[in-house]
């Protein structure tokens, strides 16, 4: 495995986007253990991308113009959802200390549908997987779904650091409603910017 890939994997995990915006949040709400929930939720999102790749569907997406924009404007539709969930949830950012498992299911679920509905996912992993394995060897199909395993691990790991760290200091803003109330302004923001950057982009 080369030091390319790695570093450019952990370069494209790091960047803020959906998925960090996701954990950060449930890491201020929900502390260290909903944050590493979210976090294995948009990994796992990373699999129906990952399988799309190796199959070759993500060939059609990027020759299909229709597919990719419905693709996409779901995408648009589900972050603006989280948007309006986030601002009208008054509980959204209220951090549980009794540790519920309850919520464990909808939050992976939110997590693996913010990463799902992500075409540029596909597209990345459509352009970014190739440039790393020879389509003529004869191991081109494992290490294809070796190096999308290390993706999906530097993922995880990256966005649950994200997610402990906001956990870290949620207890020095949550008490604070003032500030409770401009950090769900700020994350309701993010999906809406991050929505709206979604819907201008091209293949």
């Amino acid at each position: 495995m080369s030091l390319a890939f790695l570093l450019t994997t952990l370069v494209v995990v790091a960047t803020p986007g959906t998925g960090v915006v996701y954990t950060l949040a449930a890491g201020l709400s929900r502390g260290r253990r909903a944050s590493a929930v979210a976090a294995l939720g948009c990994t796992l999102g990373i699999v129906p991308h990952m399988v799309a790749t190796v199959t070759g569907v993500a060939a059609l997406l990027h020759a299909s113009a229709t597919a990719f924009q419905v693709l996409k404007f779901a995408g648009v539709a589900y972050l603006l959802y989280m948007a309006w969930a986030t601002i009208r949830d008054k509980e959204a950012l209220v951090v549980e200390r009794d540790g519920e498992s309850l919520s464990s299911g909808r939050v992976i679920v939110r997590g693996v549908l913010i990463n799902v509905l992500n075409p540029k996912l596909t597209m990345f992993f459509f352009a970014f997987l190739p440039q790393f394995v020879d389509p003529g060897r004869a191991d081109a199909l494992p290490r294809m779904l070796a190096l999308s395993g290390v993706f999906m691990a530097v993922t995880f790991v990256v966005f649950a650091a994200y997610g402990v760290l906001a956990a870290s200091v949620s207890s020095h803003v949550t008490s604070r409603p003032r500030v409770m109330t401009w950090l769900r302004r700020t994350f309701a923001g993010s999906f809406v910017v991050l929505g709206a950057k979604l819907a201008v982009t091209a293949r």
